[in-house]
């Protein structure tokens, strides 16, 4: 699992590394770039998806944007 203090975020990063990273920062940023975890988080096989799979799926939008925002909160 990432450490937020040493983890570059990048396409292939799983969205529960994120969660687990940052926290409420990185569900604040998901949802900011329009990947809605919901209450619980309990869509198991979201939980693994990549965020470069989530955004070809469009569950997310501007996929760059997001790695910088998430780069920066690490």
């Amino acid at each position: 699992m990432p450490d937020a203090a040493v983890h570059a975020f990048g396409p292939q990063t799983k969205v529960r590394e994120v969660v687990a990273a940052l926290g409420e920062t990185g569900r604040d940023l998901l949802k900011k770039h329009g990947y809605d975890l919901g209450e619980g988080f309990v869509d198991v096989l979201s939980q693994y998806q990549t965020l470069e799979h989530a955004a070809r799926t469009e569950r997310l939008r501007n996929l760059d944007g997001l790695l910088q925002e998430l780069n920066s909160a690490a």
